[in-house]
């Protein structure tokens, strides 16, 4: 099917970079761009027409580190380190561990979380989930289920389970880390039987990835069978690293070297790794604070990081700078990696942070964020055809609506969208020439019922800290004020 859409502004691109264009249309035929240009000269022979009017019509965004969870960051981003602790395993739940969750339940929070991708105008995604509510960590069977209704909804994901031969924990009171290596060498060997049989499906949607846990969660045997499996089969891995204290002090004492060192001598270090959050290089205040070599490491070898600036504000760390790593060469791709799975918040949030850094206006990099929620994600993904609005490529492409009177007045659609709106304005979610979303609506979707099993889903997981709790429990997740009711019982206990 050839079909038009126009709108007032389109963001396409030129061959070098994303280019403005006013009055813009673009001509879709089956699942590729076939024209970009000025309604104008546009094709007369569509046999469908998509008119946006007053919209931002872009390339689909990519996040490269999407929450496919109930999301725990509203329960555990306010804590001090001791109550942190409080929400990790206990070793004695290490030895007692099971699903929170049954099957069925797994599978819904997954349907739930790819409708919220869409409703946000992600097209392309790279699953993220917490294994603290898991028995161990993610299986191939869920994964299959998943990429199922994946391709039945329409988007494009990247994805595998994800594996671990180790749990943090909470041992006499400090952090620890525990090992069961046969639950990685079984993880490892689920994530194989899924790449292979979603590679078998052969359908353009999904991309079969490995996605191991956390880097101290591996053991360097883990890395090793990782990079192995992945090079035979020329596949992407995405590994989250570099990306706090713990993490490096505890690779450092038990393997004597650093994150990074332990990701080259495992094989891993090339140009189809993906890297979730890449923080705590050398040049990080936290580490060295200077340049001893790790940028040049990383874009040497093609390394490629997702950058989660909205997540990272949360938890109060922060890349030093995305200025720096842009200009050292490092291709930088975004992600979530939280609820909402709201890019163009993060936008804001990163740009932000950056003027802050800097103490100046002119960092705020609002064009090298866009680029990284687009070309930046298409080239981690070695995918030429995405992140872009030009002819020959895939036709995902995201529309944001601008004529709600709380934007104001339209400067720039670019900045008034991130300074004004968020991805709760994207009126258009289109993968491959299909539409996904449109106007907040999902055909097929029953957001009603997914906003009431989000709840129940949420409810059941907030439970589930309890049981896991090393002080057993209550009072783990006080409201911001106490309640009226509980404030008035405890003034009377204490007259």
């Amino acid at each position: 099917m050839r079909t038009l859409i126009t709108a007032d502004h389109v963001l396409a691109f030129d061959g070098t970079s994303h280019t403005a264009l006013r009055d813009g249309a673009v001509l879709v035929d089956d699942d590729r761009i076939a024209f970009v240009g000025s309604r104008d000269e546009a094709p007369r022979d569509a046999e469908r027409t998509l008119e946006l009017g007053e919209c931002l019509l872009m390339p689909g965004l990519i996040d490269l580190d999407a929450l496919t969870d109930i999301d725990h960051l509203i329960l555990d981003s306010w804590s001090t380190p001791e109550h942190a602790r409080r929400l990790q395993w206990s070793d004695d739940w290490f030895a007692r561990r099971q699903h929170v969750f049954s099957t069925a339940q797994r599978r819904r929070i997954r349907q739930i979380a790819l409708v919220q991708l869409a409703l946000h105008g992600i097209t392309s995604y790279m699953p993220i989930a917490s294994e603290v509510h898991s028995a161990w960590a993610e299986n191939a069977d869920d994964f299959l289920a998943m990429a199922d209704f994946s391709r039945t909804l329409g988007l494009r994901g990247f994805l595998g389970p994800s594996y671990r031969s180790g749990v943090n924990v909470v041992q006499d009171g400090r952090r620890a880390i525990l090992f069961d290596e046969t639950e990685g060498a079984a993880g490892l060997a689920d994530a194989i039987r899924f790449h292979d049989t979603v590679r078998s499906w052969a359908d353009p949607l999904l991309t079969p990835v490995f996605l191991p846990c956390r880097i101290e969660t591996l053991t360097p045997e883990l890395l090793s069978a990782t990079a192995d499996a992945a090079r035979e089969r020329g596949a992407l891995v995405r590994l989250h690293a570099l990306q706090g204290d713990f993490e490096r002090d505890w690779i450092l004492e038990q393997h004597g070297c650093t994150p990074l060192e332990l990701i080259r001598r495992q094989g891993l270090l090339d140009d189809r790794l993906i890297i979730p959050h890449g923080v705590f290089l050398d040049v990080n205040p936290r580490v060295w604070g200077e340049d001893r070599g790790d940028l040049v490491t990383l874009v040497e070898a093609g390394v490629s990081i997702v950058h989660c600036p909205l997540t990272n504000a949360r938890y109060g760390s922060e890349l030093e700078t995305f200025g720096r790593y842009k200009e050292a060469g490092l291709n930088i791709s975004l992600g979530t990696d939280s609820f909402p799975p709201d890019l163009i918040r993060g936008i804001d949030t990163g740009v932000s942070v950056a003027k802050v850094q800097n103490r100046s206006l002119a960092a705020g990099d609002l064009a090298g964020y866009v680029e990284a929620a687009t070309l930046g994600g298409a080239r981690a993904l070695h995918r030429p055809d995405l992140g872009r609005i030009t002819e020959g490529t895939a036709a995902d492409l995201t529309a944001f609506r601008l004529s709600d009177v709380r934007f104001g007045p339209i400067e720039d659609p670019l900045r008034n969208l991130v300074l004004a709106g968020s991805a709760r304005d994207a009126c258009l979610t289109m993968v491959a020439g299909k539409v996904v979303m449109r106007d907040g609506a999902i055909d097929g979707i029953d957001l009603d019922a997914v906003r009431e099993d989000s709840q129940v889903l949420f409810d059941i997981m907030r439970a589930g800290y309890d049981e896991r709790d090393h002080l057993g429990g209550g009072g783990l997740f006080p409201p911001v004020f106490p309640l009226a009711g509980e404030k008035r019982a405890a003034d009377g206990d204490r007259s």
